[in-house]
């Protein structure tokens, strides 16, 4: 019996049937054929070669498989995606080369499979998911700067990066609010830097978009947060609650802005909502999840509402037109991506305490200002 003929039998019982019995027919007939593996693994690569056409990316499938399965099925999508990347023809642009990075080093084709049914049943459960992947809206990259362009750039981003590491890893308040307030004007600084860039030469570049997760516990209130980074720093987001991300369109430098302070929020958020959370435990409190989602809830309300009137700094008149046109630019792609969209209200969120816990932690987070634009 020839290799193909395995797999063919065993993705005909496991891949469109559903229940345990199918899935252990089909991984019993895998497990009985190590020679079936090659192919095995040549039909996951082109059910991720389909993925990559459908819209999705690597940091896309590695989260759905992470949501919907374990551990043990990451390590295998991670293989096949770093197996199928030197197939294609064409490149992807820094963004994909960045996920691909963060992936790692492909595993050697040599590594044993000691339990080969467990192997077997893990690869099908995977597949399953694959094939059952709905379309994405796709956001291919537009044409990518130089090396010598990039640079910079780089060099910005990691400055920024390290400084809200060290504003969310100090235990002295004085010394965060000063590393995010230079985060922020590093922010502000390289997103002028563009829009001046773009008004006196003109450049092809256009919006363009990323998608960002949002992980349960208390995603809405996540999805809330990260809509007020977007809006301050001229992007939109819009929430796919399914699949758990949002997609954020805007230029380059501000979708980078919108990453590293919605993820440095997030971090701020945690650490104060369990120092509040055990002040609220040590008084006698046991409603812990809804203190957590009413905190959430509030954290988000206000960051947002301090980003906006963050947002709202003068500029100078000849920056104005650049700034417009930008704009109008971002809610054209978004709206070309999502012409359907509607909106959510937050659930649950009914805990006194959290709520004024989560306004006051809002209250003392580093978010920064822009400056006046020059």
């Amino acid at each position: 019996m020839s290799t193909s003929s395995t797999v063919d039998r065993a993705f005909r019982a496991a891949l469109y049937e559903t229940g345990d019995t199918a899935l252990d027919t089909g991984a019993s007939l895998l497990a009985a054929d190590p020679a079936a593996d090659a192919e095995l693994t040549r039909r996951g690569e082109e059910f991720v070669a389909t993925a990559w056409r459908r819209g999705w990316q690597p940091a896309d499938l590695v989260r759905i498989v992470r949501r919907e399965l374990d551990d043990a099925h990451v390590r295998l999508v991670s293989e096949l995606i770093l197996g199928q990347a030197p197939r294609e023809g064409r490149s992807r642009g820094a963004r994909w080369a960045s996920q691909l990075a963060r992936l790692g080093e492909p595993a050697a084709d040599s590594a044993p499979r000691r339990d080969r049914s467990r192997y077997a049943t893990a690869v099908l459960e995977l597949y399953r998911l694959l094939l059952r992947l709905p379309a994405l809206e796709p956001l291919d990259e537009t044409a990518a700067p130089g090396p010598s362009d990039r640079r910079p750039e780089s060099r910005m981003l990691g400055r920024i990066r390290a400084l809200l590491a060290k504003a969310e890893a100090t235990g002295f308040p004085d010394e965060a609010e000063a590393l995010s307030a230079k985060a922020q004007e590093l922010m502000a600084r390289h997103s002028v830097d563009e829009a001046l860039l773009a008004a006196r030469e003109p450049s092809a570049e256009t919006p363009g978009a990323c998608r960002i997760g949002v992980e349960p516990p208390y995603e809405q209130a996540k999805a809330v947060l990260l809509d007020a980074v977007a809006g301050a720093n001229r992007c939109r987001a819009v929430w796919n609650e399914p699949l758990g991300f949002s997609t954020v369109v805007g230029f380059a430098s501000d979708l980078e802005a919108v990453e590293l302070l919605h993820t440095s929020l997030l971090v701020q958020a945690t650490t104060a909502m369990t120092g509040a959370e055990a002040a609220q435990r040590a008084g006698g409190r046991k409603r812990t999840k809804t203190f957590r989602q009413s905190f959430l809830a509030a954290y988000a309300h206000r960051v947002g509402t301090r980003l906006a009137a963050a947002a709202e700094t003068r500029v100078s008149d000849d920056l104005l037109p650049v700034l417009a046109s930008r704009a109008v630019a971002v809610a054209d792609r978004a709206d070309r991506l999502f012409p359907e969209t509607t909106t959510t209200r937050l659930r649950g969120v009914h805990d006194a305490a959290g709520w004024e816990q989560g306004s006051r932690a809002a209250d003392d987070a580093q978010v920064g200002t822009r400056p006046l634009l020059p």
